[in-house]
């Protein structure tokens, strides 16, 4: 009920349909986060630290090019994200909450669809593989 009198205060609710907008409509391809590479190193990540936006809706490609059994852990995160859609293999998971964690057991990648919601630095990690460096932020501001 308090969430539906501060939609109508703001008037969010008095701009009916006609003014609808869709995040996901809009939304942008981030640089793709890849675990391991083309030439035999398991534990290199290409772009570690992404910044992002707030309210904005974006794609994120995990990528995995290694042989290693990446569990990609990122809870804060995960929370703290609308998820619009998760693909693997031109397959679509949606769903009411966040995942546990995307594991990788061959090369390939998951792409997640979201809206960033709440700011701040949120750590991920290849669960397992924090020493060998395979961990990194996700920064909404």
């Amino acid at each position: 009920m308090f969430r539906l009198a501060a939609l109508a205060g703001a008037g969010l609710l008095a701009a009916g349909p006609a003014l609808a907008l869709d995040l996901t409509k809009k939304r942008e391809n981030l640089p793709d986060l890849v675990l391991g590479d083309d030439q035999g190193n398991d534990f290199a990540v290409e772009n570690k630290d992404i910044t992002l936006e707030s309210g904005k809706a974006y794609r994120l490609r995990i990528v995995a090019k290694g042989h290693q059994e990446y569990k990609f852990y990122a809870p804060e995160f995960f929370r703290f994200i609308w998820f619009n859609q998760i693909v693997i293999e031109h397959k679509e998971i949606h769903g009411g909450g966040p995942p546990d964690h995307l594991e990788f057991d061959d090369p390939g990648e998951i792409a997640i669809e979201f809206v960033a919601i709440k700011p701040g630095t949120y750590i991920w990690a290849a669960h397992g593989l924090e020493s060998k460096g395979m961990t990194g932020t996700l920064t909404v501001k």
